[in-house]
């Protein structure tokens, strides 16, 4: 059995939030969890809080728990170029951009094992137009959202603001869009065949994954 470890950048510092985080998640890739738990092997989603703490954790993973499946997922925070259908440049490219944006050091990390929601989390959220409007109800202005097809081009600022003016009606019950208080709720509702045709590297991530799982 080999355990599955994705450590997750957000849920702040409070377990709660972390356990909703988790939970939501969980819902988004249960396809892939089912998976591995199929194949006997362990699975583990870990929400960090902040994106060091994230990265403090997975490089400690790779000293303590070396024969896991060790998965970095954090936000890009800012644009990177699309990827080119070449795995390893893919990856490569992955890490060089939270080098130099961040000063990591992953030399120590298979690169194939670095993730980014690009260039944020909402990114997902947004990729599923009718899952926000169900959730959300009558009120919800999803011609708000952002419009282009590839949502990894789409600033975190602009996805972040456009998100928020979709929520924006007073008569809203749910109110504005809160990622404490709606992120784990929404992306348990996601189709993450929506996600895959509008941010890329959520599909790059659950392919490799699953092909990860069945090399175990």
């Amino acid at each position: 059995m080999t355990d599955i470890a994705i450590y997750v950048e957000g849920g702040g510092d409070n377990i709660q939030q972390k356990t909703e985080l988790r939970q939501g998640l969980d819902a988004l890739l249960r396809d892939v969890k089912s998976r591995a738990q199929a194949k006997r092997h362990g699975w583990k989603l870990v929400p960090c809080g902040g994106r060091n703490a994230t990265y403090d954790a997975f490089v400690n993973a790779l000293r303590s728990a070396p024969a896991a499946v060790n998965v970095l997922l954090v936000d890009s925070e800012e644009a990177i170029a699309d990827e080119t259908g070449d795995r390893m440049r893919a990856a490569r490219a992955r890490v060089d951009h939270l080098t130099q944006r961040d000063g990591w050091n992953l030399t120590a990390a298979d690169p194939e094992r670095i993730h980014l929601m690009v260039q944020c989390m909402e990114a997902w959220i947004v990729a599923d137009a009718d899952a926000l409007q169900r959730f959300y109800g009558q009120h919800f202005a999803r011609n708000a959202l952002p419009a282009r097809d590839n949502l990894e081009g789409e600033s975190k600022r602009d996805v972040c603001g456009k998100l928020d003016r979709a929520t924006a009606d007073r008569r809203m019950t749910k109110g504005r869009y809160s990622k404490i208080k709606h992120a784990s709720l929404l992306l348990q509702r996601l189709d993450p065949t929506k996600i895959v045709q509008r941010c890329p590297r959520f599909g790059t991530f659950t392919r490799w994954l699953t092909e990860a799982i069945d090399a175990c």
